[in-house]
Formats: C-alpha cells, sequence, structure tokens
C-alpha cells in the first residue's frame, strides 16, 4: 500500500512538474522574448495591478524593462501576453491592424462622429451652462461634474439617451462597471470584479432595449449611432451584429465620458499648479474673442482649429496622464520582429506610458511643459506619441474628445477662475484614478 501510494504521489508531483515547465516556458516556432509567466492561472496579474501615486512608468512595466529590455513576455488574467514598449514594433502593431493584428473597432462607425462642425455651438452650450451651474456651488469634483457633463452629451449624441426622461439612470450602471474595472477578476458576489459586471450587464440591456425600440419604430433621418447600426444590419453582406454593434456601443461610451473627464480633470490641475501655462491658455482664448465683431457669438470651426497653444496643452496632458495605459491587441497569424516570435493567438499590450515618459524622446518627460510641442504636429500620431491609438487608425472619438477639452477650456478661461479646495492626488492600479476626487470652487471673473 505504501508502495502504491508512493508510485502515485510521485506521478503527481512529475503531472505537476511538467504542467509548470510547460506554463513557464510555453511553446514556439523560434524565440520568444524574455520574461516570466508567473504562475499556473494567476500569473503576474498581481504585479500589474499594484497602485502606483506617480506619473511616471508603471513599476510593473519599469521593472521588467531594466531585467528583460523593452519587448518581454508576462501572463495576465490566464492570457499569455507579449508586452511592448518598443517604439518600432508598437508603430508595427498599429499599421498592421487588421492585417495582423486583430483590430479593436470596426472602421464604419467613425461616421457617427462627422458631424463635429455641427456639433460644436451644443459642445460649447453644454460646457457653459454647467460651468455656469457649478459657479453658484462652494466647491464642486472636477472629475465627476465633468463625468456627468460629457456622458450626457455623448449619450444624446450616439444614442439619444436623455436621463431626465428615462425611467433608468444609464450612467448609474457604468459607474458601476468602472469602479470594478481595475479589480482583480474574481467573480464572486460582493466583490467590485462582480459589480463591474453586473453594472456592465445592466448598461447592455437597456441599450439592447433601446435598439429594439428603435427597430420598430425606425427614423427617416439617420441622427445617432443606433440608426447606423441598424442600417449596417439591414445589409446582406454585413459582418456586424447585434452582439458586437452593443458591446462596440458600450465601448465608445465608456470611452468617450471617462477618458475625457479624467483628461480634463488633469488639465485643470496642472493649470491651477502652473500660473504660466494658464496665463498663456488664458492670452490665446480672450485674443480668439477679441477677433470676434461679436464678442459673445459661439465658436467656429476655423476659432477652434487655431488653437495652437490649447492643443499643446491637450497633448502634454495626455501624454502625462496615460489615461489608457494599455492597449491590448491579438496576433492573427505568428509573427517575427527583431529577433522574437509573437505566437499566433497571443495578446499583445502596447504600452504607451513606456514611450511618453522615456527620456530619450522627452526632456524631462516628467515634467508638464506644452512648449515642448512647438513646431510639431499635435493632431497626429507618431512612433513617441500614442496617447489616442496610432499607425494607419486613430482612436475612434480622438476629435471628438479634443473638441471636447478645447471648448471646456475655451469657457472656462475666457469667463471663469477656479481655486483648488482639496484633492487632486492621482493613483494608478494601473489606470489613472482620483482617489479623493479634486475638488475646486469656481467663480466667474469680474
Amino acid at each position: 500500500m505504501f508502495s502504491a501510494g508512493f508510485y502515485i504521489g510521485a506521478l503527481l508531483i512529475i503531472a505537476l512538474t511538467n504542467l509548470l515547465y510547460k506554463w513557464r516556458y510555453p511553446r514556439c516556432n523560434g524565440v520568444l522574448p524574455p520574461g516570466s509567466m508567473g504562475w499556473p492561472l494567476f500569473g503576474e496579474t498581481f504585479q500589474f495591478f499594484s497602485p502606483n501615486p506617480t506619473c511616471d512608468i508603471p513599476p510593473f512595466v519599469k521593472d521588467r524593462m531594466q531585467r528583460f529590455g523593452p519587448i518581454f513576455k508576462t501572463s495576465l488574467v490566464g492570457r499569455p501576453v507579449i508586452v511592448s514598449t518598443d517604439a518600432d514594433l508598437n508603430y508595427f502593431i498599429f499599421q498592421q491592424e487588421g492585417q495582423l493584428f486583430q483590430s479593436w473597432y470596426p472602421d464604419t462607425f467613425t461616421e457617427v462622429f462627422e458631424s463635429l462642425k455641427k456639433m460644436l455651438p451644443e459642445v460649447e452650450q453644454t460646457a457653459s451652462r454647467n460651468l455656469k451651474l457649478w459657479s453658484s456651488l462652494s466647491s464642486i469634483d472636477i472629475k465627476e461634474a465633468t463625468a456627468e457633463m460629457i456622458f450626457g452629451l455623448t449619450a444624446k449624441k450616439l444614442i439619444s439617451y436623455d436621463a431626465e426622461t428615462s425611467p433608468e439612470n444609464l450612467r448609474e450602471n457604468f459607474k458601476a462597471f468602472i469602479q470594478g474595472l481595475i479589480s482583480f477578476p474574481v467573480d464572486i458576489p460582493g466583490t467590485a470584479y462582480h459589480k463591474c459586471l453586473q453594472g456592465r450587464k445592466r448598461a447592455m440591456t437597456m441599450m439592447k432595449n433601446m435598439l429594439q425600440e428603435r427597430r420598430e419604430k425606425p427614423r427617416k433621418v439617420q441622427g445617432d449611432f443606433f440608426d447606423y447600426v441598424l442600417e449596417e444590419l439591414r445589409r446582406e453582406d454585413t459582418i456586424l451584429t447585434e452582439a458586437i454593434a452593443l458591446d462596440l456601443m458600450f465601448v465608445l461610451l465608456f470611452a468617450s465620458f471617462e477618458t475625457t473627464s479624467l483628461a480634463l480633470t488633469l488639465a485643470t490641475k496642472f493649470l491651477s499648479d502652473h500660473p504660466l501655462v494658464l496665463k498663456e491658455l488664458t492670452e490665446e482664448h480672450e485674443e480668439i474673442v477679441k477677433r470676434r465683431e461679436n464678442p459673445e457669438s459661439g465658436l467656429t470651426w476655423n476659432e477652434y482649429k487655431s488653437m495652437k497653444f490649447t492643443f499643446q496643452v491637450i497633448n502634454e496632458t495626455v501624454r502625462l496622464a496615460n489615461i489608457v495605459p494599455a492597449i491590448f491587441r491579438k496576433a492573427i497569424r505568428e509573427i517575427k520582429f527583431k529577433g522574437y516570435t509573437i505566437p499566433a493567438g497571443w495578446a499583445v499590450m502596447v504600452c504607451p506610458p513606456a514611450v511618453h515618459l522615456d527620456a530619450t524622446r522627452y526632456k524631462d518627460p516628467l515634467d508638464f511643459n506644452p512648449w515642448r510641442w512647438q513646431g510639431t504636429d499635435t493632431h497626429g500620431a507618431s512612433r513617441n506619441f500614442m496617447a489616442f491609438g496610432g499607425g494607419m487608425r486613430f482612436c475612434v472619438g480622438t476629435e471628438f474628445t479634443k473638441v471636447q477639452m478645447a471648448v471646456f477650456l475655451h469657457c472656462l478661461v475666457t469667463k471663469y477662475r477656479l481655486k483648488a479646495i482639496e484633492g487632486g492626488e492621482i493613483l494608478r492600479t494601473p489606470g489613472l484614478q482620483f482617489p479623493k476626487g479634486f475638488h475646486v470652487q469656481i467663480y466667474e471673473k469680474k
């Protein structure tokens, strides 16, 4: 009996050792990048989510860059991942979307943002109305206030959702999703991740019901995202399904209001901390108003495009914000690059902070310095700047985000002043957060 038990135990040890070996040293038709796969199932997920209270490159990435170089392998939430902090590989990934790497969204729906010129007055009116309201309060949390403002505008544009007339609160479901998004993925009732999934489920159900109502009562003139979806679904050659469309809708709504509100919060924090930047930004916008025949007339598209220093401020803000700390793609087939092999089916994680905070590309990379963008293209992506994506494609809604930021800053600096009250500290886990918010007082200029 002892002999049988001994052999069974030995076999189990051999099997587990073999499993561990296969996990740590995956098979590959070539040379995998160096790195560690961590433990089976968990990989290095806990290290990836460890908090970081600075704007610097996340410690998870920085430590491995020093140990393994700019391209390394790891495992996150049970998936093998190649992490790229290499500007050339990042550029290559974006250039090859849809060919070697799986795309995140279809091109057809960028059409929904083509009417930005028509939207400009609505964006300005929304910003002006909210700033007027906030100036009557003793203080506001700029992160929460701008998130609510932008969500209302974006949801109206994309799906004609109006919080004042809807029986359900769509944004509350998104808030539940966001609060658990950066948590460890354990789906047990009571955990942040479980609440995250439930929030997403409720939001998807709401949008599915709204899409069904639109299907039953179609509109004659296309006006929002759902109109484009229904037109696409009616085509015989479409690859779109209702499920894909709803997933895309969810992503667009989330990305548009959450990322923009984070960027605006950090921008107001930087302006509060850097009076010379605020002075030059204010002068640019006051000059725009002075050139008008009627100072009270609204912003024009040409005025928006003339905001050179504003776009420098926006670029510098999003460079330091790194709101999207990782951009994931999936290798469609095996790829060879710089002597390494990326196996088919593996995830590839582009790490923008490693590029945006590289001292060989940006002098004093942790300094907020909008003037570093003078004489450069502040509207495009490059090997060294990918805050909105990069390569052949640019992030869906990039211009929409820039419009909202630029217009909000215009309304703020021309008519209001702000005073920091409390908060403003950042935390990355690895996404950007303001755990205590950023509370400010906004008051009208006299």
